[in-house]
């Protein structure tokens, strides 16, 4: 399966990874290597941070089944849900503090599924989502990328 993603990767081009990074986040609570992809992209001679834009675009569209889990869940139990004692203080929450949360899940290794289901269920506005997701996403990429190039020179002059 490796085998495709890095076929994937060297035919497509930057296309390539973020179809790798749509797919690799498009699967809720499954693990995906998508950083190995990344780091080794620079081989294939591409230029660390479009690999970082494209692979956090892919990612960050892939981040919307968890988005569209929640509102679906929302959408099928919202009589039950906007009974619960504690939804309206989740959703005062969320928009106090969904932005920062977004970001701070989407830049550090936690599990973001969750993020994007909390926020389709809070019925978070969703292009702020993409935007708060590409970007934690994005720095996230950025730091791995150049930190790995880093490494290579400093351990492989």
């Amino acid at each position: 399966m490796i085998d495709i993603f890095f076929k994937i990767a060297s035919i497509f081009s930057y296309f390539g990874l973020f179809l790798i990074g749509f797919i690799s986040t498009s699967t809720i609570f499954l693990p995906f290597p998508i950083y190995i992809f990344t780091v080794i992209s620079e081989k294939f001679g591409l230029n660390p941070l479009l690999v970082a834009i494209s692979t956090s675009l892919g990612m960050s569209f892939g981040e919307l089944t968890g988005y569209f889990t929640g509102y679906i869940g929302y959408k099928v139990s919202k009589k039950k849900i906007e009974k619960n004692k504690f939804y309206k203080k989740f959703k005062n929450w969320l928009k106090k503090f969904g932005s920062f949360a977004i970001f701070l899940f989407a830049f550090l290794p936690l599990p973001f599924d969750i993020v994007g289901i909390a926020c389709g269920l809070g019925k978070y506005d969703v292009k702020k989502f993409l935007v708060f997701t590409f970007v934690g996403k994005f720095l996230k990429m950025l730091l791995i990328l150049y930190f790995f190039e880093l490494l290579e020179k400093f351990f492989f002059l």
